[in-house]
């Protein structure tokens, strides 16, 4: 599992902002287990100092994982202005701004003014400068900006919504999508359940699916499951302290769903890898979601290139 990084200057930004000051992790843990929105969660600067010492790193590690796959998967796309929805403190587009440096326009959408007005002093940071000149817009996500974008991410933003209010927010963006919408979702049943839906009413509106399914049609995990992912991020020394933790790294699981419109032809797989492949000494075990519906396959030592190749993959790799 490959580590992801902030970016230093992104590291430093953050440091220089929050001083010695970590805010309550616990609280702010506390209040997004129980599904509270972050108008209610993150509202002064304590609140704002916890989210970006235990939330921001891996709220960007899993965003880039997911855009380092819109990169190989969408052929040729080379996005030049970006929507940013629910952006917090603007983590998505910092994310976006490492995948593709090309960017010319950034902008911020969120409700939470203490979180947008810190993703505005963070931006100042960045070498690009359609980040460090993003425009930032006080709103919510079932009414966005009328101007449409090439690359629409919503991060971790969809979880804070109604059940009622999802399909619609989803929408709403879709409707100022111009080339590719990225959802991430945090990697539970409930979010899971919800982005399906989501997956369903954009497909319905004409989007294709370019990740992580390798098709179109319903979900073939039973209903008691659900398809989720894993990236590893470094722990600092602050967000250790801030959580109680010993190990020097985390593992964020998520959900995710990349569509596009049609015509930005998005490579095809024939198979992705819903869980942690079992190696073993004579063959290796993958649970496969395949073109097919699920399949359980066993790549024996006897077939040399095949077995060595399984070995080196990963949850969430893909078989092409």
């Amino acid at each position: 599992m490959v580590d992801v990084r902030l970016p230093n200057a992104l590291r430093a930004a953050i440091d220089n902002e929050i001083g010695a000051s970590r805010g309550d992790a616990a609280a702010l843990s506390d209040a997004y287990r129980a599904r509270r929105p972050s108008s209610v969660a993150v509202m002064g600067e304590g609140d704002v100092a916890a989210y970006l010492t235990t939330r921001l790193p891996a709220t960007f590690a899993a965003i880039v994982r997911v855009l380092d796959e819109v990169a190989g998967r969408v052929g040729g796309f080379a996005p030049k202005s970006l929507l940013d929805a629910g952006a917090g403190p603007g983590t998505a587009s910092w994310a976006a701004v490492e995948i593709f440096p090309e960017l010319k326009q950034v902008s911020l959408l969120d409700h939470n003014r203490p979180l947008l007005e810190m993703a505005g002093r963070l931006a100042m940071a960045s070498s690009s400068s359609a980040l460090a000149g993003a425009r930032r817009v006080l709103g919510v996500l079932a009414a966005p900006p009328d101007e449409r974008h090439d690359l629409v991410i919503a991060g971790y933003a969809l979880t804070e919504l109604a059940d009622s209010a999802v399909v619609d927010a989803a929408l709403a963006l879709w409707a100022r999508c111009d080339g590719v919408l990225v959802v991430v979702e945090p990697g539970r049943p409930r979010d899971y359940q919800r982005l399906m839906q989501v997956r369903a009413a954009l497909f319905a509106a004409g989007a294709e699916i370019a990740a992580p399914c390798p098709q179109e049609g319903p979900c073939p995990l039973p209903a008691d499951d659900w398809c989720h992912f894993s990236v590893r991020l470094p722990r600092s020394k602050a967000h250790r302290q801030a959580k109680g933790g010993v190990l020097g790294y985390e593992d964020e699981k998520f959900s995710y769903l990349i569509v596009a419109r049609p015509g930005l032809a998005a490579r095809p797989t024939s198979a992705r890898v819903i869980r942690s492949p079992i190696v073993k000494k004579f063959e290796v075990e993958l649970a496969l979601c395949a073109t097919d519906g699920l399949e359980a396959r066993s790549v024996p030592k006897r077939e040399p290139a095949a077995f060595k190749a399984a070995k080196k993959l990963d949850w969430g790799d893909t078989l092409d």
